[in-house]
């Protein structure tokens, strides 16, 4: 097939060009801009546009599919010249779905853990030697790509994020992969530049369900009421398969996943990373994979990049990064932290680059989710209120909003780097939460400083 991507930069959608050319079909793309890693990414695979830009020259009559990302708008030249010419148009979720309609499609919902609960699953079908496609939307050990797709497979692994598929299809990437195995992990308001309303976001997850396939299955978390009432209302042929956290303890030796008759170290720690161990254990269940082997896989799992991921340790101080920036994400992490850690100082901070965290409307959503860190920091950057076309925010009404008089706002990434750096200390654990990079900043160089470990 003769392929072309239209944004071809974005996080999956250049993973997954790599993935097609690799599988023999001819692949170009174009974008009006491309960071790293992707744009090295793409040069390795001979998939970098030789110009940023759209160019309808680009779209052929012999162009059998086109790829359109969420990044590319309505009034894209290349969109609209695809469109003229009647070629097949796709979202990526679309295209994914069209390539596996023969699988078994496990799609990972939920406001938070779908990352992980993907990459769990999947660590543990790559440890026992399972063929499977697969799309998870972080980078993780042992998987040269976050996109694979093969024909001899005969499952296929999808994180599957509530957003919006594309600029003409408005639908959630979710409900398109259609799953014959569901999972919610949680609801919480997210997305409000497309959800403005909580129960306009919540109708999301019920359409989720009612997108399964006939006689499918919903693995969902049951002590969450909102789940727990989307699964039970949802179609009769759909088995419903509940699950809680999984039980845990810790010591100075470490963090280990428990029950009755197993005790399990783990490289993860935190009650919502149990949490998320339940329900890749249900999945893996429900696909005939043993407790033993699961158990078994799960002990060499690190987790996926920027998932409460260590990025320095060393003279007492340790120095965790974490994706969290949606308040429920946000107040799981710090908590996490917090309880791995009792004797040491935790030093949080957040930066706010969402649409919807830098909304004031919305960050009172943000109240008590820093609490149990002993020092903590909200930082944003004016240059992305800008470009989101939204109000400066107020200092004084962010601290109200997250209930906390002693937090330091900062705009400045600068002068918040320097204010952590002078105040470090030794028997400290520095949590940095963010959906982006705090202005460019070096955080792992940043991480060995505090450390001491540069």
């Amino acid at each position: 097939m003769k392929i072309h991507f239209i944004a071809i930069g974005g996080a999956v959608m250049h993973n997954l060009a790599i993935v097609l050319k690799k599988n023999g079909h001819e692949v170009t793309g174009s974008d009006d801009n491309i960071f790293e890693p992707s744009a090295s990414r793409l040069r390795e695979h001979g998939l970098l546009p030789p110009d940023y830009g759209w160019y309808p020259e680009k779209i052929k009559d012999d162009t059998d599919t086109v790829i359109l990302g969420m990044h590319a708008r309505k009034d894209n030249p290349e969109l609209m010249k695809a469109t003229e010419m009647g070629i097949d148009i796709k979202s990526f979720p679309e295209f994914l779905y069209d390539q596996t309609k023969d699988r078994l499609r496990i799609v990972i919902g939920g406001s938070h853990g779908k990352t992980t609960i993907t990459a769990m699953i999947m660590h543990v079908l790559r440890f026992n030697d399972y063929k499977f496609d697969y799309m998870c939307g972080s980078k993780l050990e042992g998987f040269e790509t976050m996109v694979g797709l093969s024909e001899k497979s005969k499952i296929a692994v999808f994180e599957g994020d509530e957003y919006l598929s594309s600029a003409i299809d408005r639908r959630p990437k979710f409900h398109l992969y259609k799953a014959g195995l569901a999972v919610i992990n949680g609801i919480s308001w997210d997305h409000i530049n497309v959800f403005p309303e909580f129960d306009e976001y919540l109708e999301q997850f019920r359409l989720f369900t009612d997108s399964i396939t006939k006689n499918g299955k919903l693995v969902y978390f049951s002590e969450d009421a909102l789940v727990d009432n989307i699964a039970c209302k949802s179609r009769d042929d759909i088995k419903k398969i509940p699950y809680r956290v999984h039980g845990y303890f810790q010591n100075k030796k470490g963090f280990f996943a428990a029950t009755h008759d197993r005790v399990q170290k783990m490289n993860i720690f935190g009650e919502h990373n149990m949490q998320n161990l339940s329900a890749a254990k249900a999945v893996c269940s429900e696909i005939g994979i043993s407790d033993n082997d699961f158990y078994a896989a799960m002990e060499s799992f690190t987790g996926p990049h920027k998932r409460m991921e260590l990025l320095s340790s060393g003279d007492g101080a340790l120095v965790y990064s974490d994706f969290a920036h949606a308040p429920s994400k946000v107040k799981a992490t710090v908590e996490a932290i917090a309880e791995r850690y009792p004797s040491h100082r935790i030093v949080a901070c957040l930066e706010l680059h969402t649409f919807s965290s830098l909304n004031q409307g919305f960050i009172d959503n943000y109240r008590n989710s820093l609490n149990d860190a002993d020092e903590s920091y909200v930082y944003y950057n004016p240059h992305a209120l800008k470009l989101k076309k939204l109000k400066m925010l107020d200092n004084n009404r962010i601290r109200e909003s997250f209930g906390n008089d002693n937090l330091k706002v900062m705009d400045d990434a600068d002068q918040l780097f320097y204010d952590i750096y002078e105040n470090a200390g030794k028997e400290s654990v520095y949590l940095f939460m963010s959906s982006a990079n705090f202005n460019g900043k070096d955080l792992k160089a940043f991480a060995a400083r505090l450390a001491g470990d540069d």
